[in-house]
């Protein structure tokens, strides 16, 4: 039966055929030109009815073929978007490596003992765990759509026990398990969910490092036309060793690993990791500007990868979650072919965890756009890469894994996702997943921890993208006499009235002969009382003066004191002990 829209047009046709006929009869041969033109209004009409039931017969047939949602289908999603949104704490991402480099025999014990035992009963709620995939197509899980990654080579000049010679993937194999299964089946009996995670460009291979040979697969040997260059005819962004997704065949064969992985193993998600590494498609390799078409690749790859998965989950009767790591920010990810808006939109990911080799924008920027789609977002807190040992070393302390954690809690995050840091015996896998637990905890609050050193090798000019400004002794402020410079300084935590802390500014100066040539302030209000120990300058910060949120510290040389000192660093600690 039709529809109630199209039974009007169609009678308004049947209608007009009669008023037609009517006016035919009463006028005969002998209509004048008003009645001629009143007959063509009306055949105007009968034919514009017929036009529009035509339309509307052709909407409902479509709308009835339209694919409709299943109470079970429905039910199932509202599952998966529960499942999505359980506490995680702590994301502990296991990079994987213990059983090519560490483990001293083949077992379940040698490989849970070396970094997950130690942080049941903490504060990690997930791992995630990478089964090497250090050159595409290599995995340590056994896997048939890929190679299994069972090299033994020594580092060369190094002798027994270096370099991949105590890979006990193999042996793990032949005994019917693999470290996937043990990790899965250590994590199912601990009630720790387990994510899978697989880097989905992994470029080590084109590090000319010792290793790099072995990492560089058949795959890519065979299909040399594959990949973004050579060695010695390198692309403009990224690793030439970099496969391209704008083949069907990379793809293809993507899909396969993780579909291999979702029906084979009883994983509670798996998690895409598209910062390693950063180029995906020929145009942003050579320098070039994305294709949409190239967008659009990517994007229907990850449609795929949400079907399958759902199927495979609703098979099992319990959701697979699709979790991406991706850069902190919706442009510069765009301009490498990954659209994660478009992603989170169209409901192809169910976690979003940011950052990596460098971060581009304040926590907040991402914590927005990820809640406006209802997806969880994780700050990925990796080790800092920066240049100097002494910076590289005091933010790879505990004091300053707690402050940025207590940062991205007070930006809103979901929970901190640990990446590179793998001491199971460390105090931050009990303090960092709770802001209440870090908030009397000593901190070391800095201006970035990371770096960006390697922005500029994954996208020339990427420097563009960056929404944040710190001081870093690879990006030291330059201070000019009588000229008052503003560092900006993000404070997660409210200093308490009662038992306050005791804060202390430390600023490394580089050609500064004594701290009275300084003229600081913080929020606006003089600071006093400065003294210098080689490098560094200290002062006391009254604690009222420090505020939760951004903190602006003024720096300037007296008027008078000779010109090039320079600030590489700015760091305050807060000292609750």
């Amino acid at each position: 039966m039709m529809e109630e829209p199209a039974w009007y047009l169609a009678r308004g046709v049947q209608e007009s055929d009669s008023w037609i006929a009517a006016l035919n009869a009463r006028w005969g041969s002998g209509s004048n030109r008003a009645q001629e033109r009143e007959l063509v209004m009306l055949k105007n009409l009968r034919l514009v009815c017929q036009i529009a039931v035509i339309l509307v017969f052709v909407w409902t047939m479509a709308v009835a073929a339209a694919p409709q949602e299943s109470d079970d289908a429905a039910a199932f999603r509202k599952l998966r978007k529960e499942a999505a949104h359980r506490r995680r704490r702590i994301i502990f991402d296991n990079d994987g490596n213990e059983p090519v480099y560490y483990m001293d025999e083949p077992t379940a014990d040698a490989l849970l003992e070396k970094r997950t035992k130690g942080v049941l009963g903490s504060h990690v709620d997930t791992i995630v765990y990478c089964t090497w995939s250090s050159g595409f197509s290599y995995f340590t899980h056994n896997t048939k759509v890929g190679v299994v990654f069972d090299c033994t080579a020594e580092e060369p000049g190094k002798g027994p026990g270096s370099g991949f010679s105590k890979n006990k993937t193999r042996a793990l194999i032949d005994q019917g398990t693999d470290p996937l299964d043990i990790m899965v089946d250590y994590c199912r009996a601990n009630d720790i969910e387990v994510f899978w995670s697989m880097r989905m460009n992994d470029v080590h291979d084109a590090w000319g490092a010792w290793y790099s040979p072995f990492l560089f697969p058949p795959l890519k040997k065979e299909h040399p036309d594959w990949l973004m260059g050579t060695k010695d005819d390198k692309p403009e962004n990224g690793g030439w060793s970099a496969v391209d997704y704008g083949r069907p065949e990379i793809r293809d064969l993507a899909f396969k690993y993780i579909e291999e992985v979702c029906t084979n193993y009883d994983v509670d998600g798996v998690q895409l990791d598209f910062f390693r590494h950063l180029n995906y498609f020929r145009s942003h390799a050579m320098g070039k500007p994305i294709r949409s078409d190239e967008v659009a690749m990517m994007t229907d790859l990850l449609r795929r990868i949400r079907t399958m998965a759902d199927d495979v989950g609703q098979r099992r009767g319990r959701p697979i979650l699709i979790s991406v790591r991706v850069p902190d920010s919706v442009a510069f990810s765009l301009a490498v072919g990954l659209d994660i808006e478009g992603w989170m939109a169209g409901d192809l990911i169910d976690l979003l965890v940011v950052g990596g080799y460098f971060r581009l924008n304040p926590w907040e920027s991402s914590v927005e756009l990820a809640h406006k789609y209802d997806v969880p977002v994780y700050p990925c807190l990796s080790e800092s890469r920066l240049k100097d040992e002494e910076a590289r070393k005091m933010r790879g302390g505990v004091e300053a894994y707690r402050a940025r954690a207590m940062n991205a809690w007070d930006a809103g995050v979901d929970g901190i996702y640990m990446f590179n840091f793998f001491n199971p015996a460390s105090s931050l896998w009990h303090e960092l997943g709770d802001p209440k637990t870090l908030a009397r905890l000593n901190k070391t609050y800095t201006t970035t921890a990371r770096g960006f050193s390697s922005l500029e090798f994954w996208y020339k000019d990427g420097w563009r993208f960056m929404n944040r400004l710190f001081v870093t002794p690879d990006t030291p402020l330059k201070l000019s006499g009588g000229v008052t410079s503003t560092v900006d300084l993000r404070v997660g935590e409210d200093v308490p009235v009662q038992a306050p802390p005791k804060i202390f500014l430390h600023l490394r100066c580089e050609s500064l002969d004594d701290a009275g040539d300084l003229v600081l302030s913080f929020n606006d209000v003089p600071l006093s009382g400065a003294v210098l120990t080689g490098e560094w300058v200290a002062v006391l910060v009254p604690p009222p003066l420090v505020k939760k949120g951004n903190n602006v510290i003024g720096i300037a040389l007296k008027d008078g004191c000779p010109e090039g000192s320079v600030v590489k660093d700015v760091v305050m600690r807060v000292k609750y002990e």
